[in-house]
């Protein structure tokens, strides 16, 4: 058997569904995902100016927003309420005592979240950085529009190929390439 051979043998590629093809692998629903992403986008995007032109997120007295809402998740955890005990351990000996920076990275998150849904532009990141801090307010026992906004999130992420389609990842991911898609070296072969 000569050694290509035995490379290529050595998987099986699962032929994919043609529900889950249509949704994350072809241009056809990007229409679909542009909806999605512009709402999201929307939600982020405004969250995120509404915290950067708050005092209490990145003024004169940043971070104490951050410390209002982690003393109410340590509350909630001190009576057995919403938020698990490893996450109530997190927030009091990361969170609160860096309040001022996580008070930054959350305001100025959120814009860029929002920002790269709406451009389109690594759209499979921001959602995964949305997606990321929803599930963080939720195990902070924050529960709002995070659930919808988490699976929204999570959808786009599995629709990164599609998804910035009518945005900037049309001509950024080419640029960009991916793992998978470059070139091996002949050393490698």
């Amino acid at each position: 058997m000569a050694k290509q051979d035995f490379k290529q043998d050595q998987y099986v590629v699962v032929p994919e569904n043609p529900v889950s093809m249509f949704l994350f692998s072809s241009t056809r629903s990007a229409w679909i995902w542009l909806i999605l992403r512009l709402y999201l986008g929307y939600e982020w995007l405004k969250s995120g100016v509404h915290k950067i032109t708050s005092d209490a997120w990145t003024g004169s007295n940043a971070g104490a927003a951050v410390q209002g809402f982690v003393t109410g998740a340590l509350e909630k955890s001190a009576i057995g309420k919403d938020v698990p005990g490893w996450y109530a351990s997190f927030l009091e000996s990361v969170v609160l005592p860096n309040a001022k920076l996580f008070s930054y990275m959350v305001a100025y998150g959120e814009l860029l979240v929002g920002l790269g849904l709406i451009l389109g532009l690594l759209t499979g990141i921001a959602a995964f950085f949305g997606g990321l801090m929803n599930a963080s307010f939720l195990f902070a026992g924050t529960v709002s529009m995070n659930p919808l906004f988490f699976i929204l999130a999570t959808w786009i992420v599995l629709a990164w190929k599609v998804a910035g389609w009518y945005g900037l990842d049309r001509w950024a991911l080419p640029l960009l390439g991916t793992p998978w898609s470059r070139q091996r070296s002949t050393d490698e072969e």
